[in-house]
């Protein structure tokens, strides 16, 4: 385990042992030295700004409105914006969520809602991040951004923290992801939900994850936030895969060997780009996985089930109302490990049929017989 991972009552250092209630305890948050910065930290957070117009976006909206008297919130289209202040809902996705659009700055001005933000929540689909991002003239390296986009840069093949970190300068400890089982209609309906905020700075995570709890959200923090990232996106491969079988009328049996597999492959894939001693049945990488998997709020496996009815995948597309970010992280992920060259027969499966117009049946006929 790397050093600034290792738990800190392990540590010899006499200093690591000293009574908290001591005065002369450099850590005493009496202490004006330490106070000010315990504040500097609380204030790190500052007003809040959710980039992103669809229903996840919706949801992080609802749930930060919860715990913040105000935010910001970024939608690329001015009549969107004045629907939404006429009905108070967004008129699109998450109808069913009232919100007060007093306590809403909107803006359809990404400059605007940068340049008047601490905290950045961006929340739009993966293949549209660096269409948004070009219209930006604002310096992002001193704004702490938190990622809940479930995909890959396409073309970059990078992770939305990786991408923000090399091409925006944007440091590591201003970097945070959202993840865990979360389905956004879900949360429309005050259903119990588990997020796990993932950043390299303890305190930067904890202070997000108390801007995001709530009554029906749980919250807690990792340090591993590529490993979030890219199960993230494993899953909404893995949940098309689900789809697919579940089109070519495969029964529960074979969905849980599938699933029981792709967590294994997950695993693998995880340990190639970042080892580090996690548990892969945590709610971050197993939940997240099962409940896109099997549930039928999962736009990834809707599509699945289309391509294994026999739909094209332009038609799947033309048919649903939201994208499938797995469609686009196949290809991503397949590019991927090209470099790597982990074992994944899953991936290679959905990518031959969704980008090779392999047939549905038999990629997962060959599946069948190598799974155990």
């Amino acid at each position: 385990v790397p050093k600034d991972l290792k738990d800190p009552k392990d540590s010899k250092d006499p200093k690591d042992l000293k009574d908290p209630k001591d005065p002369k305890d450099p850590k005493d948050p009496k202490d004006p030295k330490v106070h000010k910065r315990l504040n500097a930290r609380k204030s790190m957070i500052g007003t809040i700004a959710v980039m992103g117009g669809g229903s996840w976006a919706t949801a992080i909206a609802k749930i930060l409105l919860e715990r913040n008297e105000r935010i910001w919130w970024y939608l690329r289209r001015d009549d969107r914006i004045e629907d939404f202040k006429r009905l108070g809902h967004n008129p699109a996705y998450l109808t069913s969520v009232h919100f007060d659009v007093n306590r809403i700055t909107f803006s359809s001005d990404i400059n605007e809602a940068v340049r008047n933000c601490q905290t950045l929540v961006f929340v739009t689909p993966s293949p549209y991040l660096k269409g948004h991002l070009k219209k930006l003239k604002v310096r992002l390296s001193d704004k702490f951004l938190v990622t809940a986009i479930k995909g890959i840069v396409p073309d970059e093949n990078l992770i939305c923290s990786e991408y923000f970190h090399q091409v925006y300068n944007v440091p590591d400890e201003n970097l945070a992801v959202i993840g865990g089982p979360s389905h956004a209609e879900e949360v429309a309906l005050n259903r119990l939900t588990y997020l796990t905020i993932g950043c390299t700075d303890l305190d930067n995570a904890q202070a997000s994850a108390k801007c995001m709890a709530s009554h029906y959200v749980k919250t807690e923090v990792s340090q591993d936030v590529v490993g979030i990232e890219y199960a993230s996106v494993l899953k909404n491969v893995y949940s098309i895969a689900s789809g697919i079988c579940h089109g070519l009328k495969y029964g529960d049996n074979f969905q849980a060997v599938l699933i029981s597999n792709a967590l294994q492959e997950m695993q693998r894939l995880l340990t190639a780009v970042f080892p580090l001693d996690r548990s892969i049945i945590d709610s971050v990488y197993c939940g997240d996985l099962l409940v896109t998997g099997y549930s039928n709020f999962s736009r990834n496996r809707v599509f699945g089930t289309m391509i294994g009815k026999g739909y094209s995948v332009k038609s799947a597309q033309l048919e649903m109302e939201m994208i499938a970010e797995g469609y686009f992280g196949t290809k991503c992920m397949k590019d991927i490990n090209r470099h790597l060259h982990v074992n994944m027969p899953i991936l290679d499966s959905v990518y031959n049929i969704l980008y090779e117009r392999i047939s549905p049946n038999i990629e997962v006929k060959l599946l069948s017989e190598a799974f155990r």
